[in-house]
């Protein structure tokens, strides 16, 4: 694992307090609410960020409670240097969501985030 990979995942376990990476190779971020990712294709930091796209839009935007979404949509944005509101993860979920469209998220991250890429 690249060192940059290796410090974002330390810096991810400080933010979502109580976070872990289990035997099977899954960053949980909250036990509870059942919020993790596998990480066997994540080899650098643009791919797992990629992945926090993919799989964190959803349960921020559709499954959680609102308590609870503020609380990982807060960490979300802490860990990833962002501002995204409930709306923006919504777009974000909409476009990016379970990995739908990798390529379209990769120049959403290296365009620094730029929404307008994400509208239609």
């Amino acid at each position: 694992m690249h060192e940059d990979l290796r410090s974002l995942l330390d810096r991810t376990k400080e933010v979502f307090v109580g976070s872990f990476v289990n035997r099977s190779n899954e960053l949980i971020f909250d036990r509870r609410s059942n919020l993790y990712f596998r990480l066997d294709d994540v080899e650098t930091v643009l791919e797992f960020k990629c992945k926090m796209m993919a799989w964190l839009s959803r349960p921020i935007t559709k499954s959680l409670s609102d308590y609870k979404a503020r609380i990982v949509l807060q960490r979300f944005n802490e860990l990833l240097g962002t501002n995204f509101s409930r709306a923006d993860m919504e777009l974000i979920y909409d476009r990016l969501g379970n990995g739908v469209a990798k390529p379209l998220c990769i120049e959403f991250i290296e365009s620094n985030y730029d929404l307008s890429l994400l509208k239609r």
